[in-house]
C-alpha cells in the first residue's frame, strides 16, 4: 500500500485522468492496457501472495497474455522519497520494463531518488497541462536496463594497449602518397615528336634582322649635279 493514503480530492482526479489517458494512448491491436484506480486490485504482478497492483499494467496477446511492461503515475505529493521505496524499488525488481509519470517540475527529483536508491527506471515521463489538454513527454529512456547488463568475469582480462612507436599514431611515420600507374608514366616517358609538329618546325622561318633606314644609316653624298661652266674673259 502506498505511504500517501489519502490524496486530496482534485489531485486524486488528475492523477486517475491522467491514467485513463495514458490507458488509451497505449491500447493497441496486440496489447491489453488494464487499470487499477484508487483501491482497485484489478490486474495485479506477481507470485501470488505477493502480488503488486501498479497504476497500470501492460499485456502483449502475442504468444498468451503476458506482461510487457508496469506503469506508474506520480503526482506532484506523492514523489517522495517513501514512495520510492515502497512502490518504485518494488515494481523495477520485476523482469519486465517499468515507466515511471511524474509532473514536469518533478522530474529532477524523481531521478535523484531513484538513483540514490538503486531503482533502475527503463522509460521517465513527464506530464504537463497545455489548457485542457495534458501533454506527455519522454524525459529519459535506458538503452539497456541494468537488470540486463552483464557484469564482465573476474577472470577476463582487459585488451592490452599497444606498443607506443609500433603500432601508436605517434611512432608511426607519414607514408609518402603512392602515385598512381598512370602518374608513373606520365614522369618517365619522354615527350613524343610527330610529323606534324616537325614540318611546321621546318616551315617556320627564322625572322630576320630589320633594315637600317637609308637616312640613319648613310652619310648623304655629294650632289653630282654639273655646275655650269664659266665663260673666260680677256683683259683688254
Amino acid at each position: 500500500m502506498s505511504p500517501i493514503l489519502v490524496r486530496p480530492v482534485r489531485e486524486q482526479l488528475e492523477h486517475d485522468r491522467v491514467i485513463r489517458l495514458i490507458q488509451a494512448a497505449r491500447t493497441k491491436r496486440k496489447v491489453e492496457v488494464a487499470m487499477n484506480l484508487g483501491a482497485e486490485e484489478t490486474a495485479g504482478v506477481g507470485a501470488p501472495g505477493h502480488r503488486e497492483f501498479p497504476d497500470l499494467v501492460v499485456f502483449s496477446l502475442e504468444g498468451g497474455r503476458r506482461v510487457q511492461a508496469v506503469v506508474e503515475v506520480e503526482t506532484a505529493e506523492s514523489v517522495n522519497y517513501l514512495e520510492a521505496l515502497a512502490q518504485w524499488a518494488h515494481y523495477a525488481r520485476f523482469k519486465v520494463p517499468f515507466h515511471l509519470y511524474v509532473p514536469a517540475g518533478s522530474a529532477d527529483a524523481a531521478r535523484r531518488f531513484c538513483a540514490d536508491h538503486g531503482i533502475a527506471v527503463d522509460e521517465l515521463w513527464t506530464f504537463h497541462h497545455v489548457g485542457e489538454q495534458v501533454r506527455f513527454t519522454l524525459a529519459q529512456k535506458s538503452g539497456a536496463s541494468p537488470r540486463s547488463r552483464k557484469a564482465p568475469s573476474p577472470g577476463a582480462r582487459p585488451p592490452a594497449a599497444p606498443a607506443p612507436g609500433r603500432s601508436g599514431v605517434a611512432g608511426r611515420k607519414a607514408a609518402p602518397a603512392a602515385r598512381t600507374p598512370a602518374a608513373k608514366r606520365a614522369a618517365v616517358r619522354p615527350p613524343v615528336k610527330t610529323k606534324a609538329s616537325g614540318r611546321r618546325a621546318a616551315r617556320a622561318k627564322p625572322v630576320r634582322p630589320a633594315r637600317k633606314s637609308s637616312a640613319a644609316g648613310k652619310t648623304p653624298r655629294a650632289s653630282t649635279a654639273k655646275r655650269p661652266a664659266r665663260k673666260a674673259t680677256r683683259r683688254k
